[in-house]
């Protein structure tokens, strides 16, 4: 009989017992502890089997695995991997309003090579250290993706060439898990629609290699000045290594001390991997990486054409379109715009021109911005952002034509004082008063400083009086002012419901929101939105975006030919007598906010054109005059270039100084509007057009030199004929409403 094991007897536990009464009642206690954790669970036990939540649990767990999974693979699908090739081949192309190329992107992409333009000893390369298994695998590597799952994306032991090709192409470089995965199925739907070559090819031609140079081809020329074809085994394994970091193991960075080492890990995976001796690497890693250094490389982005506009419309593809800069830059896309190139390539000679702008007595030059914009469809056919100076790239630098945040002064006149007005049954030739006012302490004036007494309204529109526009603004009331100013696309609040709003004051707007709001007068009442972009085309000729444009009546016809009328004055007789190009009729408005900013807006029914003048910060640096002097100026001188590629519409309406009988104020002859009067006729010829002045009739044009000389005193003299029927008609109007006391 065996002996009995101590461990299991009842009498040796009692007698242990005996022995130490401690152990006793530490087991009771764990006995009555079990016992409470049985009772606790035992209902829920008795749930849990109940309603077998145990399925339920496994089936939720399927369903989540396959919800993510079928997500992950629509994703993969979405993407379109069949364009991927073509995109990455293709730049991202500008068009014009006549479907002709206006210009290329370069972004993230260099010069594209083909399999056969890329060294044996690039592809050997990174092959070696990025992807042995590259021709073997279906594009992903289990084992990594697996491990990448298990620490949430944080570990993986790399990507296989085809994944980073997914990456760079479709993804962030975040590393997680999201992204890790949607990287494994991208992977395998590139792997099933490319062979192993086109992959390698894509991925070396999308890959980064510091300094802002993108694809092997331009990475060759940087740093080695050769083509990729020409690059040797040592150049080669240089390049490789910079795949894993491109800013801090490309050679130029702190002369090469990180590169050169990475260099000879490259040259030693070549070995591993069988295609290098070891001999042949350690004579390469004795090569000083410096010496070989030759760049030969210059970049695309330096000779954009059109700037200015490329940058609005990457900024009109991310925020109405939903597209990345990434992918606007990257994809091959054909962008089609509403582009006039010979109206842009004349904006932008205006720019270029610096001596036109004013500078201050350090020599620090204004800004300036303007936007042309078609009034009939609201397509923009020309657009600049900046003044052409040292060290401002118009392409990624602040875009004042449409990111501006700038006080109209009284160019907001016609959009919340007078257009309200004529709405409201005023006449354009209704008398309103210029004379001093206080208005609760504030006490405005004009430029001049002087006072006119009773004068039309259309004078006072005219010469941008003051005094008229605020009390017009009060009578009407700023809150029914203000409101139709928001139907033209000024951004107004009820902080904006003051008396000094009428001038532009706390008001920020900028040359793009301008020129949309005078469309309106342009057509006939009718706001269509401003916009670049008519559509998008992928790089497989696909439209995957169109232009839906809005459009709204803001006032009626008949309002907008009364404004015309008004403000054909402006352009005659008034603050932009300087502004208009020969041979052109113009409407618009001239505003000046102190000696902050100025403008000139100017339209006739084919193009409406906003200009901004002012210092980028006014705190530092005053404007001096006002919109009278080098702004008439310049807008002279941009409509040059712009109006001869117009239609040369005429307007319906009737200038009323010229109904009253006032000649138009002519400006003093100078070497500049002569320039610009010679701009006009090569322009017009280039173009087969002619201005939009009606010809006068012979019977009744001038035939003498004495009258010619005579026109400016003849036209001060009717203008006094014109002040003087003015008062005429106040007299009249008083004596009547005197009548009509004693009638009563």
């Amino acid at each position: 009989m065996s002996e009995e094991n101590p461990n299991f007897s009842r009498r040796s536990r009692r007698a242990e017992s005996k022995k130490n009464p401690k152990i006793t009642e530490e087991k009771n206690e764990e006995l009555v502890q079990a016992g409470q954790f049985a009772q606790i669970m035992h209902p829920i036990k008795r749930f849990w089997k109940k309603y077998n939540l145990t399925k339920i649990l496994i089936i939720v767990l399927l369903l989540f695995v396959v919800s993510v999974g079928s997500y992950l693979f629509f994703l993969a699908k979405t993407a379109n991997v069949k364009v991927l090739q073509s995109s990455i081949e293709t730049q991202t192309e500008i068009l014009d309003k006549n479907d002709k190329e206006a210009g290329t992107l370069y972004g993230q992409k260099g010069t594209p090579v083909t399999f056969n333009q890329i060294s044996d000893n690039i592809k050997d390369a990174v092959i070696a250290t990025e992807d042995r298994t590259f021709y073997k695998n279906h594009g992903v590597n289990i084992k990594r993706f697996t491990l990448a799952l298990v620490t949430l994306g944080h570990f993986g032991g790399g990507s296989t060439i085809t994944q980073q090709l997914a990456k760079n192409a479709y993804l962030t470089q975040k590393q997680t898990i999201d992204r890790k995965a949607r990287e494994f199925f991208l992977a395998l739907e590139i792997n099933k629609h490319y062979s192993k070559n086109e992959i390698l090819t894509m991925y070396l031609n999308n890959s980064y290699f510091g300094n802002g140079v993108w694809g092997i081809q331009d990475a060759s020329e940087k740093y080695f000045g050769v083509p990729a074809t020409q690059v040797t085994t040592d150049e080669a394994a240089t390049l490789a290594g910079m795949l894993k970091g491109p800013e801090i193991y490309n050679p130029l960075y702190d002369k090469g001390k990180y590169a050169t080492p990475r260099r000879d890990t490259v040259l030693q995976n070549m070995v591993n991997a069988g295609y290098l001796k070891q001999s042949d690497a350690d004579n390469f890693m004795k090569v000083d990486l410096q010496s070989e250094l030759k760049d030969n490389y210059s970049s695309q982005m330096a000779a954009y054409k059109y700037p200015s506009y490329y940058n609005a419309v990457i900024s009109e593809a991310e925020s109405k379109y939903g597209l990345t800069l990434q992918e606007i830059m990257n994809n091959g896309y054909k962008i089609y715009t509403g582009m006039d190139q010979n109206m842009q390539s004349g904006m932008q000679q205006t720019y270029d021109n610096t001596s036109l702008f004013p500078t201050a007595a350090d020599g620090t030059s204004v800004q300036s911005a303007s936007v042309a914009v078609n009034p009939k469809n609201g397509e923009v056919e020309a657009l600049v952002g900046n003044v052409n100076v040292d060290n401002y790239n118009s392409f990624t630098n602040f875009n004042y034509a449409t990111m501006a945040k700038r006080s109209p002064g009284s160019a907001i006149k016609p959009l919340i004082v007078y257009s309200p007005a004529i709405e409201a049954g005023w006449s354009i030739d209704k008398l309103v008063d210029d004379s001093p006012a206080d208005y609760n302490g504030w006490k405005p004036t004009d430029a001049d400083g002087l006072w006119r007494g009773e004068v039309p309204m259309y004078q006072a529109v005219a010469n941008s009086y003051n005094i008229p526009a605020i009390n017009t603004y009060q009578t009407i009331g700023p809150k029914v002012g203000n409101a139709l100013g928001r139907d033209f696309g000024i951004d107004l609040t009820s902080k904006n419901n003051v008396l000094t709003t009428a001038l532009g004051a706390g008001v920020e707007t900028n040359p793009w929101q301008i020129a949309q709001a005078y469309s309106a007068f342009a057509n006939n009442g009718t706001m269509d939105e401003a916009h670049l972009i008519t559509k998008i085309e992928n790089a497989n000729g696909q439209v995957i975006k169109r232009a839906k444009v809005s459009k709204k009546r803001v006032i009626s016809k008949d309002t907008a030919d009364k404004m015309t009328e008004m403000m054909m004055g402006t352009f005659s007789n008034g603050s932009a007598y300087n502004a208009a190009p020969a041979s052109y009729t113009f409407a618009g408005k001239t505003g000046t906010n102190e000696d902050v900013d100025q403008w000139v807006v100017g339209y006739t029914p084919d193009l409406v054109t906003a200009l901004w003048v002012g210092f980028p910060d006014p705190k530092d640096y005053k404007l001096a005059g006002t919109s009278e002097g080098q702004t008439s100026v310049i807008f002279r001188q941009e409509a040059s270039y712009l109006y001869p590629y117009t239609s040369g519409t005429e307007f319906k309406v009737k200038n009323p100084y010229v109904t009253a009988g006032v000649a138009p104020l002519t400006s003093a002859y100078t070497y500049q509007r002569q320039l610009q009067d010679d701009i006009v006729s090569q322009e017009q010829a280039e173009a087969h057009t002619t201005g939009n002045t009606p010809a006068v009739p012979s019977s009744t044009s001038s035939s003498s030199s004495k009258e010619s000389k005579s026109n400016k005193l003849g036209g001060l003299w009717k203008s006094a004929q014109d002040t003087a029927k003015s008062a005429q008609k106040a007299a009249k109007s008083a004596w009547n409403k005197v009548t009509d006391l004693f009638r009563r």
